[in-house]
């Protein structure tokens, strides 16, 4: 913990405000919460009035290391056995100033393409539903067997593009996985950047998930439009369900996008899904999830292929997450009680 956190830590512990702490230090406001945020470092002597005021040693305010002393051993000692057990372990690894701008850089770059990937994904069907429709209806001169091709060839290509983008993002980010199953140690000033940056991006991530969930659910909306106008005529349907997948692509595009930013300012300040805990419980569940995932992949594309049915198929993922969530949840809650 560095400075800024444990002035803060303190001064809430103690129940006072920025203004209240800064009235007793007699510096300003403003003072009190640029040494909170690490936009500044208080001298030595405002240094010696904090440990006074909050009865603890300068060194445990200095040294990142150092943890506020309970009963007299360390407090860090007393959470230890939260992050490892008999069968895993988390390590403790040192994350610098310029180890942490590196990494939220590529969560910006890689923000768009997976989430490109993730958007093409959704939408490779489309154009096969749509060939098909018109198929069926004597709309194009196209035959069965070849719009089927050609709409599958635009599938796989769709799908191959995704993959690309997935494994080359994948690979230039190999170097900061340590960071999801580690405890970080950041280096001095690192919260205080990650908290501005992070307010910062707020507004943006805010209207970013508000209109990708917005899409997605207008996207039904499509449907009945197309009841409403044309009935059940069989080209109409079709075209309101590729259209109702395509804003479903976009909407999920914005929503992954924003929230691997989000993450990542999440991962550096080890909040929510990046706590300790939610760590050692992720790497516990990993080889579950993989197969898990994986089985329902392949769940999915057998059944779309199979009925032909890609309107319908797509109910898997929300279902399959959410069943994911509810025995994590489960695993978890027994875990508590074991």
């Amino acid at each position: 913990m560095i400075l800024a956190d444990k002035i803060t830590d303190l001064r809430k512990k103690e129940g006072w405000s920025q203004e209240e702490l800064a009235d007793k230090l007699g510096v300003s406001r403003q003072s009190v919460s640029k040494w909170e945020s690490a936009q500044s470092v208080p001298d030595m002597n405002r240094v010696i009035a904090l440990a006074q005021l909050f009865g603890v040693s300068t060194d445990y305010l200095l040294i990142d290391s150092l943890e506020e002393p309970s009963d007299g051993s360390p407090a860090g000692n007393a959470d230890a056995v939260i992050y490892e057990d008999s069968s895993c372990a988390l390590d403790t690894v040192r994350v610098s100033m310029e180890e942490a701008n590196a990494m939220l850089a590529h969560k910006n770059y890689s923000s768009g393409r997976i989430a490109l990937g993730v958007m093409l994904c959704i939408m490779s069907p489309c154009l096969l539903i749509a060939l098909e429709g018109a198929c069926e209806t004597g709309r194009i001169s196209l035959n069965g067997n070849q719009t089927t091709g050609l709409g599958l060839i635009i599938l796989f290509s769709m799908i191959a593009a995704a993959v690309a983008l997935f494994v080359t993002t994948g690979l230039r980010g190999s170097r900061f996985e340590y960071l999801e199953n580690s405890i970080l140690d950041t280096a001095y000033g690192v919260d205080g950047m990650v908290n501005e940056r992070m307010e910062r991006f707020r507004r943006e991530h805010d209207r970013m998930l508000s209109i990708g969930i917005v899409l997605c659910v207008a996207a039904v909306i499509a449907i009945f439009a197309g009841i409403l106008f044309f009935g059940e005529e069989e080209f109409a349907m079709s075209v309101a369900v590729a259209v109702m997948l395509a804003l479903i692509a976009v909407g999920v595009f914005l929503i992954v996008k924003c929230s691997i930013i989000w993450g990542g300012f999440k991962m550096l300040l080890q909040q929510d899904d990046y706590s300790p805990a939610e760590k050692l419980e992720s790497k516990r569940m990993g080889p579950f999830a993989s197969i898990y995932w994986c089985a329902v992949t392949a769940v999915f594309l057998g059944w779309s292929f199979i009925t032909n049915s890609w309107d319908r198929t797509w109910i898997i993922w929300p279902v399959a997450g959410v069943a994911f969530g509810m025995f994590a949840g489960i695993m978890k809650m027994l875990r508590k009680r074991g």
